[in-house]
């Protein structure tokens, strides 16, 4: 899970406010999405799972310290699983809902789309879970400790720290969102069209990666591990169209050139090399 910000012009915008960027190193007056993401390890993907606008107006005294990176500790992990346990069901909203809300922090923002989305994502812990140790050496009179745990205690340490450096794959999704599939070009400025908006953008992405995928394994008995490039699946695409229409206007047999030996060729012309 992580949130990223997202430019917006305009001045009567839902949710405009103060936010952090992180391409900038300070906060700025714009949007806000947290994403909650799924990996796939194996073929180094991830798939946004749920997106969620950030309100304005949440604790701005406490937004820049909540949205710089910090470092996590074991009381910081135990204080949110609280804090997840103790958040009000639906019917207690409800039952609320004509009484005077309490001032909410953009952490219990976080936390409730979290729980939101508890129902698509694995059990909690209570479980026995295995510890890796990372221990960073690289700097001469300074050593840096993480400790990362997976509830699968049959897993190496080494496992378990690819695991982890996999999260990073959701920094990807936000990347090629923006890129390719136009996460910070909505012209609209109320909330549930800018929803609408955010969930077109990311459902675009994951089923661009899930088509790539299912078109690199079509031949082949496990999942393809190669790179997913958004930029050579729009060339793939965009040559795919110009060919058939090259097809369809000079009225040839599309079967006859599309099983020539260099139609491969031509469709996959200034892709990435893999």
């Amino acid at each position: 899970m992580d949130c990223s910000f997202i430019p917006k012009s305009g001045k009567a915008t839902y949710g405009l406010d103060w936010f952090y960027n992180g391409s900038e190193s300070r906060t700025q007056k714009d949007l806000e999405i947290s994403v909650i993401a799924v990996i796939d390890v194996e073929a180094h993907r991830g798939y946004s799972l749920s997106v969620q606008q950030t309100p304005a107006n949440l604790a701005k005294r406490k937004a820049k310290a909540l949205c710089q990176p910090q470092r996590i500790t074991w009381s910081m992990l135990e204080q949110s699983r609280q804090m997840l346990e103790q958040l009000p069901n639906k019917a207690t909203v409800e039952a609320e809902a004509n009484r005077v809300a309490p001032e909410l922090t953009r952490m219990d923002y976080y936390l409730k789309h979290l729980q939101d989305s508890s129902a698509y994502l694995p059990t909690s812990l209570k479980r026995n879970i295995r510890i890796a140790a990372v221990v960073d050496t690289r700097k001469a009179g300074k050593t840096g400790v993480a400790l990362l745990f997976s509830t699968d205690v049959e897993l190496d340490a080494e496992r378990i720290l690819d695991y982890y450096k996999a999260r990073f794959q959701i920094e990807f999704i936000f990347r090629d969102a923006k890129q390719f599939t136009g996460l910070c070009d909505g012209q609209t400025r109320q909330s549930q069209t800018l929803d609408f908006h955010f969930n077109a953008s990311l459902s675009a992405l994951n089923l661009a990666k899930y088509e790539d995928q299912l078109r690199s394994t079509k031949d082949q008995q496990k999942p393809s591990l190669s790179t997913f490039s958004m930029a050579s699946y729009k060339r793939l695409a965009f040559n795919e169209h110009l060919l058939e229409r090259f097809i369809s206007m000079l009225e040839l047999n599309p079967t006859l050139i599309k099983s020539h030996p260099n139609y491969e060729n031509l469709r996959s012309y200034g892709i990435i090399a893999a």
